[in-house]
């Protein structure tokens, strides 16, 4: 699809969200969110009130899953996917919409850790009577095993805390060959102590990470266990053909008493995988037959909003909230011609982060970014320290491009992700107008990772995002800023790979604060020190617009999993229908 009918449909779309439907600019008083956007209007909404317990829910997905092995799921969805049905992890997310779902809760454990020796060391207890789908015991044993097969080369992909904050973790190369990590210990089965390098008061917030996840090792049969998770949560798979489809049935050793996060109301969930985007939009906008007991993977695409949000009866089961994540155009700066800072800066004022907004949907569905962090870690405000129009300024980018030794510009090429089509195409022409030439691959969603995380055949582009795995700095600029811990394969976070002294000086003096108001202005004024030598540009925080079928209950954005539909909830109004 070109610009030009993304734009056309885009600002139809923004009209419709802003006024609902023609009669709303009328004379209506009362029903209905007159004067702001319905995107906004439905931030904490639950949809279709309490499930009834049964029948099969049904996923509609372009895309297969990542990853699904524990020591290997970092991506928001699939982690959403996996905590939520398949493993259970040490600590996790309340089930609830609204700010209500970014409250730490106890999974596994008996409540959220006890520290001692100045927060370096962090003793979790197991619940007792907490089993695999073949009725044995989760022992902490296994949760110790899956932290450090974590580490192990060929299983990359997964969340890094571990080797960012266990003591004596540099180096450790997995458990092959009986190796393991003296910084966790299990003095029984129902024991885990962590020990780390430095003082960490937010470590309950790590342990939410798949990478926290229980695995038998006798179960472990290294990549492969990608295909076949074996089951600590309520569900467990029955059948999975990749990129076709993934059967969930109950598991009959989960016991609801151990487990205060998950309803699992359905008998069945199946996920059906490789349907166009379009095709979803509309079943799930129809809600015909069996579709009414479906929900969609995918947000609602831009163009398929004006086909949603005109009529009353989709707009009620309708949920957008805020993903909290900054997409991000990401520069190789450790090579030509990106390593320059002048070139990069001319890409940001080059940029016309409103072009790539309406792209997107508009301000409906979108905020553009004038930071890294997104506002929730600004105390619900981004700062704007560059005062770049969101237009972008291209007389300035020429100008820079002109002290950097290209006065006639260069070309390079950008890697995206197949639904990020349309903004690569809106950033392309942008760019072209400072004399910046852009060659956009497109790489299927389930292999987009791996294909950006191999650092030495990557394009010198690529556009992803990074959302903050809780609430704090600490989860986002030492991710997508710290050049200490990039990897030549599986590399996450820094796609920039920016390795710049001063920043991670920066970043050790502000995780050692001890007070936390300070540190948390610290991490607010290093965003925009990094942002001044532009290793990437913020484009924008996205919301996560779903239309679910109009047999489902129970249905909202939970907002730790960036708006995503938390599937510890979800159900059926009439479980009946689902088997018809």
């Amino acid at each position: 699809m070109d610009k030009r009918t993304c734009t056309a449909l885009a600002a139809t779309l923004v009209a419709a969200l802003t006024l609902g439907t023609a009669g709303c600019s009328g004379g209506q008083k009362t029903g209905g969110p007159r004067g702001k956007n319905l995107a906004t209007a439905n931030i904490g909404k639950v949809i279709g009130g309490t499930p009834q317990k049964g029948g099969t829910l049904t996923v509609l997905s372009n895309t297969d899953f990542t990853h699904l092995d524990p020591a290997r799921n970092w991506v928001m969805s699939d982690m959403n996917f996996g905590t939520r049905l398949l493993y259970r992890t040490l600590v996790s997310y309340k089930a609830a919409p609204g700010t209500a779902g970014g409250e730490l809760t106890p999974d596994l454990a008996t409540d959220l850790g006890t520290s001692s020796n100045g927060a370096k060391t962090w003793t979790f207890r197991l619940k007792a009577g907490v089993k695999y789908e073949d009725g044995t015991p989760i022992t902490a044993q296994d949760v110790k095993y899956n932290v450090e097969r974590s580490f192990s080369p060929d299983l990359p992909g997964g969340a890094d805390y571990a080797a960012r904050y266990l003591k004596g973790a540099k180096g450790y190369q997995g458990p092959a060959g009986g190796k393991h990590l003296d910084s966790i210990r299990t003095p029984d089965d129902r024991t885990i102590v962590f020990e780390l390098r430095k003082a960490f008061a937010e470590f309950p917030n790590v342990t939410v990470m798949p990478t926290f996840a229980p695995v038998p090792k006798a179960k472990d049969n290294g990549p492969r266990y990608d295909n076949r998770p074996f089951s600590s949560g309520p569900y467990k798979i029955q059948t999975y053909q990749r990129n076709k489809k993934i059967v969930l049935v109950r598991n009959p050793h989960w016991d609801p008493k151990t487990d205060a996060i998950r309803k699992a109301y359905p008998d069945k969930l199946v996920m059906v995988m490789g349907l166009r985007p379009n095709q979803i939009d509309d079943r799930m906008i129809a809600s015909q037959g069996a579709d009414a007991s479906t929900v969609p993977w995918y947000a609602l695409r831009p163009e398929s909003g004006v086909k949603a949000l005109p009529k009353a009866d989709v707009r009620k089961r309708l949920l957008a909230e805020s993903t909290n994540c900054t997409d991000m155009l990401q520069m190789h700066t450790g090579r030509a011609p990106f390593a320059d800072v002048k070139v990069r800066q001319a890409v940001q004022y080059a940029l016309d982060r409103e072009a790539v907004t309406t792209s997107s949907g508009g301000p409906a569905f979108n905020d553009p970014s004038t930071a890294y962090m997104p506002a929730a870690l600004f105390g619900g405000k981004q700062p704007d320290t560059l005062k770049i129009p969101v237009s972008g300024d291209v007389d300035k980018a020429k100008e820079l491009l002109k002290e950097a030794g290209k006065p006639d510009g260069f070309s390079t090429k950008m890697t995206v992700s197949n639904g990020d089509k349309g903004r690569a195409e809106a950033i392309q022409q942008s760019l072209a107008k400072a004399g910046i030439k852009v060659t956009i691959e497109t790489v299927d969603p389930s292999a987009f990772y791996a294909t950006i995380g191999d650092t030495e055949n990557r394009t010198d582009l690529v556009y992803t995002g990074w959302c903050p795995d809780y609430p704090s700095g600490s989860t986002f600029l030492p991710f997508v800023f710290d050049g200490r811990f990039i990897k030549e394969k599986g590399n996450t976070g820094n796609h920039s790979l920016f390795r710049d002294k001063a920043t991670m000086k920066r970043i050790d003096e502000i995780a050692a604060m001890t007070d936390a108001k300070k540190a948390v202005k610290a991490w607010q004024e290093l965003d925009g020190e990094i942002l001044a030598k532009s290793p990437t540009v913020p484009v924008l925080v996205r919301r996560w617009p779903l239309v679910v079928g109009t047999n489902i209950a129970g249905a909202y954005g939970q907002t730790s999993f960036g708006g995503q539909l938390d599937y510890a909830s979800v159900g059926l109004k009439n479980p009946a229908k689902s088997e018809g």
